[in-house]
């Protein structure tokens, strides 16, 4: 059994910074992308950022220059950091890690974190 637990949102105001968290526990054969998605009410999840295992990084452009993905595989662990922060990047952020497991490729989700930009 996989488990993403995430950490970090919150209430910041317009141009503050935020570092999202998230933690895989479990057993798993390989970890191959990470991602973090976001959400809000009445829209369908979008991709924020992604990491492949190499370290090749991708972003959505509204958050371009912005945010940071990283990840210590060590820990296991995908970070986000988000500076400059809009009240547009308001929403429930989620990470996605693509795994093998005994069973073959699957994702897993986090349960989510809400980050709030406003004054």
């Amino acid at each position: 059994q996989v488990q993403l637990v995430e950490s970090g949102g919150g209430l910041v105001q317009p141009g503050g910074s935020l570092r999202l968290s998230c933690a895989a526990s479990g057993s798993w054969v390989r970890i191959y992308n990470k991602g973090w998605y976001r959400q809000t009410p009445g829209k369908q999840r979008e991709l924020v950022a992604a990491m492949t295992s190499g370290g090749s990084t991708r972003y959505a452009d509204s958050v371009k220059g912005r945010f940071t993905i990283s990840g210590d595989n060590a820990k296991n662990t995908v970070y986000q950091q988000m500076t400059s922060l809009k009240p547009d990047d308001t929403a429930v952020y989620y990470c996605k890690f693509q795994m093998v497991v005994t069973g073959g490729p699957s994702d897993y989700w986090g349960q989510g974190t809400q980050v709030t930009v406003s004054s």
